[in-house]
């Protein structure tokens, strides 16, 4: 984004007088003449606050609950954003911005974080958000017996306080360059102290809409808090979340205005709804992939060669072609996305390519030439998760592979295949940094290690590239450790995938949006509005 176009959102925003925007353009060189028309037309799309947005979510699930370290699907991950605040959060343009936290310093060693917090926050019940409730809410994911997801995040905190009413200080048991990165993470939201812990069964947060209704895997409903702290946010009065796990019904919803906006569309029918007046289709690429993990602790997964042959037998540009519709990249079997920073290049990791006699070679080397697996899967896995494995099934027979698919039921796939089954099919929205998405996905002791992977090397690398501050050493680990995860690893990552949503072109917001996530970083409520 350059420094004009951060001009132009700014007073679409509402947040530049016309002098105000002429005199910052005449710095850049921009004569009034050209500035006058484009702040006028900047600012007739300036947000307007009113109405009930309606979404339908392509995730949702019965076991759902408002614990913040179960949060794992979509719907409940955007409705962290919807009801609550974090330390940080991640901006448009992919940096890290302040939240609750208004400044933050951290010692030479990057151990030691001191975060100052704003004072003018409240939560939904009036109560202001304090230093005690910042060391609660971090304290509930590192309590003992924790399984939250969050764990790997906060483990390597050896001691959080409060120095007074808004200082918070964090200590890490070794230096994390990121760490202001990983307090935005969606499980940790701020939530109310108690005397024991926090507060997460009332659903009070402290963020844009507070909960009015939840209704685990089938809907939830929001209205605006009208004590929130940024007034130049949260336009909507009120958000309807809707779970429609089927593509078509979701799709046909949005037609006939049921729905305002609706995540993860039908690629295959996408072009239709395109077509349609008064809708807009729209994407951002990121970080985002889609997968088949396998369980290196199960039979056969136990045999790298088993694993190895598994990857070569997948032709990866047809299922971008077919499955994507052309809405992604072919993926290298390791999570880190062209988007990251330390992602590795061709020349650094060759790319994996369909090559069933490669994939006959290690079945061979393993002895398992007839090999017969069951791929156990669900499209609440993914959009089209078993259009793919078909597609797959049919790859791997010219390996000689014989994959079973087992289609599972979409309610509950989560919580009784994902991450418990040798063989599924997974989607990750991905992190902004190489750490935060290997310690959530291949720390040994990641309650969401989907594949049970476990290395030594892998692990000293992942210790020593979190608080290595020379560049180019930190590169050449992460790109070590993405060849480990590609070539000895269990996950098999075929396809990064665009984030794709379709909306009512009534719905408006900023020229960029961000990738982080899906429907613009899951900030959409924060950020979007109707048009007046």
């Amino acid at each position: 984004m350059t420094k004009f176009d951060k001009l132009k959102e700014l007073a679409v925003q509402g947040r530049l007088s016309r002098r105000e925007f002429i005199g910052y353009a005449s710095a850049l060189g921009i004569t009034a003449a050209i500035a006058d028309p484009l702040f006028m037309s900047s600012a007739k799309a300036a947000p307007t606050r009113g109405g009930t947005v309606r979404i339908g979510h392509a995730h949702g699930s019965t076991t759902d609950s408002l614990d913040p370290g179960t949060w794992e699907n979509d719907f409940t991950i955007e409705m962290s954003f919807a009801v609550n605040n974090f330390l940080t959060e991640i901006d448009v343009d992919g940096q890290i911005k302040a939240e609750l936290a208004e400044s933050w310093d951290a010692s030479d060693d990057a151990t030691v974080w001191t975060f100052k917090l704003r004072k003018d926050v409240t939560f939904h019940n009036g109560k202001t958000v304090t230093a005690d409730d910042v060391v609660a809410s971090f304290n509930h994911h590192r309590k003992d017996g924790s399984e939250s997801a969050a764990k790997p995040i906060v483990s390597p905190i050896t001691d959080i306080k409060a120095d007074g009413p808004n200082t918070v200080v964090i200590t890490l048991s070794g230096g994390n360059a990121d760490f202001p990165f990983l307090v935005s993470d969606y499980h940790i939201p701020i939530l109310p102290a108690t005397a024991d812990g926090i507060d997460w069964k009332s659903g009070i947060g402290c963020g844009p809409y507070a909960m009015e209704s939840f209704d685990p895997g089938v809907s939830a409903k929001f209205k605006r808090h009208d004590g929130y702290w940024k007034s130049d946010r949260a336009w909507f009065d009120a958000i309807e979340y809707t779970a429609v796990v089927d593509t078509a019904a979701r799709g046909n919803a949005l037609v006939t205005g049921e729905f305002d906006v609706i995540s993860r569309p039908d690629l295959k029918t996408v072009a239709l709804l395109e077509r349609r007046p008064g809708i807009d289709v729209e994407e951002t690429s990121g970080t985002a992939h889609y997968g088949f993990p396998m369980r290196v602790d199960a039979a056969p997964f136990d045999n790298n060669d088993v694993r190895e042959a598994l990857k070569w037998a997948v032709d990866r540009e047809e299922l971008v072609k077919k499955i994507l519709k052309g809405r992604g990249v072919v993926g290298n079997d390791h999570p880190i996305g062209r988007s990251n920073r330390y992602h590795a290049t061709e020349e650094e990791l060759p790319q994996r390519t369909y090559d069933p006699d490669k994939a006959k070679h290690h079945l061979k080397k393993a002895g398992m030439e007839n090999l017969k697996v069951k791929l156990q899967i669900a499209d609440a896995a993914f959009a089209g998760a078993v259009n793919a494995a078909e597609l797959y099934r049919e790859q791997a027979a010219k390996a000689g592979i014989d994959l079973q698919v087992a289609r599972e039921p979409d309610d509950g796939y989560w919580s009784n295949i994902w991450n418990k089954q040798p063989f599924s099919g997974t989607y990750w929205g991905g992190r902004p940094t190489e750490d935060w998405m290997f310690t959530t996905t291949h720390d040994k002791d990641a309650e969401w290690n989907e594949t049970a992977f476990k290395n030594d090397k892998f692990q000293k690398l992942l210790v020593s590239a979190r608080s290595e501050l020379n560049d180019t050493k930190r590169r050449d680990m992460y790109v070590e450790m993405q060849r480990i995860v590609a070539h000895e690893g269990g996950s098999l990552i075929p396809m990064y995938n665009n984030y794709v949503w379709a909306k009512a072109k009534k719905l408006k917001h900023g020229e960029q949006m961000a990738a982080n996530w899906d429907l613009d970083g899951h900030k959409w409520q924060e950020r979007w509005w109707f048009e007046g």
